[in-house]
């Protein structure tokens, strides 16, 4: 019997986080440049009131998703009973109000925590971007758009994850709206998106019977793993390819090899990933993220150093 606490903890589903907090450091990172060309430095407050948006913003997704999804995930409690992870309100871990409000307090919090630093930091964009950036999920999962059942969903995530949330921190960290770093964040993006249409593998077959049109439903499981690869090697040349806007080849190179080194495991790990095998498909989103945040490991501490020499 889980206490509270732990319920809760579990909703917050904290595995996930590197999701959000991988965009959130690159973004910092991003933003180091201008800050220095300003003189002051890299500033402690933008660090925390990104950190604090940031989470604020990862717990108005994972809340608000559980509740918008919670038909779709009993379909797969009641399709694969010992084959999945149990969900937050199928399984009764939280009721369903408890999330909605949970989940828009912490909304609502992240728009505050956006308002302050606007304010103390002197950044007018950032509450238009703060409000940008909550709308893309509304239009991700809530009605009346839910492109996530309707289609479109996975290309959320990316303008959301891979473009806006580090833009965001850039900006914050910054204050400069078009920071040399951000040709960065095209390979970002598209590492992004074969992330979002990775997490729709596990739930082909339910998302089918729910009625979610995602990428997976839409062409299967085989076609949509060969598109996540093409993709990973897309966001690697993509990165290399900042070498041609001026950043030094040794920082997109080594971002680009950093991802290529990992996807020769996640290859590897393809031809077990099939459909409704959710111990191979988990090891090959592993080696998905893996691929992911060590790339953008990679092109975070080298924007640093090359800020810094």
């Amino acid at each position: 019997m889980r206490s509270l606490r732990e319920r809760w903890l579990y909703a917050a589903k904290p595995d996930s986080w590197g999701k959000l907090l991988v965009p959130f450091a690159l973004g910092q990172a991003m933003g180091l440049g201008p800050a220095l060309d300003a003189g002051h430095g890299p500033s402690i407050t933008a660090f925390v009131l990104g950190l604090a948006f940031t989470v604020l913003d990862l717990l108005f997704i994972v809340f608000l998703n559980d509740w918008g999804d919670r038909e779709v995930d009993a379909i797969k409690r009641r399709m694969f009973p010992d084959g999945c992870s149990p969900k937050t309100i199928p399984d009764e871990i939280l009721p369903a109000r408890a999330l909605l409000l949970a989940g828009i307090g912490c909304g609502v919090l992240a728009i505050v925590v956006a308002i302050l630093a606007s304010v103390v930091l002197d950044r007018p964009l950032l509450v238009p971007a703060a409000l940008g950036a909550l709308a893309i999920f509304v239009a991700y999962t809530l009605p009346p758009l839910r492109l996530n059942y309707r289609g479109g969903g996975e290309l959320c995530e990316m303008i959301g994850v891979g473009a806006v949330l580090p833009w965001l921190n850039a900006y914050l960290q910054g204050g400069r709206a078009l920071p040399e770093s951000l040709w960065v964040l095209p390979g970002f993006a598209t590492l992004a998106l074969a992330s979002a249409i990775a997490s729709g593998i596990a739930d082909e077959r339910s998302d089918r019977a729910g009625g979610k049109r995602t990428v997976v439903t839409t062409i299967g499981n085989t076609l949509s793993r060969r598109v996540i690869e093409a993709l990973v090697i897309l966001g690697a040349l993509l990165w290399l390819a900042t070498t041609l806007v001026g950043l030094p080849l040794w920082l997109g190179g080594g971002a680009a090899v950093a991802v290529l080194w990992r996807a020769t495991d996640l290859r590897r790990a393809s031809a077990a990933a099939e459909t409704d095998a959710f111990g191979p498909q988990r090891l090959y989103k592993a080696h998905l993220h893996a691929a992911i945040m060590r790339g953008a490991a990679s092109i975070g501490v080298g924007l640093v150093v090359f800020e810094l020499l």
